[in-house]
């Protein structure tokens, strides 16, 4: 049976779901409706500019996790944005082919405060031509901040495409390097 919960977060409300056993899916929702009722909007707090201690106040959970893997999934991730957390520490059950899974596995070596480029991760996995896959498998990354494919850049060091969005991807990235 899955379970989700919703939770306010310096870069928006991100959805997170399991299914008994492990977390399946998080990502940043543009609204939520009548799930959760965040105190402001992703376009709201963005406006407001990076107001950071204001940001880290309003962390909160939107709607009650259900269980207790999304009440460790929802804490993790508070900690993570308060730069004391560093690594994940939940069951991760993320579906995809066996290359993104690879590529996923090979994400989840990059350490907190680095980066690498889309080609070092090709290279990684053995198959250094495909730059471009790898960037296809970050991007049907489901888990995308517990599996950290935010760490991965162009080869020029630009940040280029992430599916929570570049000023999330630029967040994260500056947060890590403090």
């Amino acid at each position: 049976m899955k379970h989700s919960c919703y939770l306010q977060t310096p870069i928006g409300v991100i959805y997170i779901e399991e299914n008994g056993e492990a977390v399946t899916a998080l990502h940043v929702v543009p609204k939520c409706g009548e799930k959760c009722r965040p105190d402001k909007t992703r376009r709201e707090m963005l406006a407001e500019g990076p107001d950071e201690h204001r940001r880290l106040s309003e962390m909160k959970f939107l709607t009650e996790p259900e269980t207790d893997l999304l009440k460790r999934a929802g804490l993790q991730l508070m900690e993570y944005f308060q730069g004391i957390r560093t690594e994940f520490t939940l069951p991760l059950a993320p579906q995809g082919t066996e290359f993104q899974k690879k590529v996923w596995k090979a994400l989840c070596t990059i350490p907190y405060g680095q980066t690498r480029s889309y080609g070092q991760i090709a290279a990684q996995i053995g198959n250094p031509k495909a730059c471009r896959a790898v960037g296809g498998a970050n991007n049907k990354n489901p888990v995308w901040i517990f599996i950290p494919c935010h760490r991965v850049i162009g080869a020029n060091g630009s940040l280029v495409g992430f599916g929570g969005g570049l000023y999330a991807k630029e967040y994260m990235l500056k947060l890590e390097m403090r």
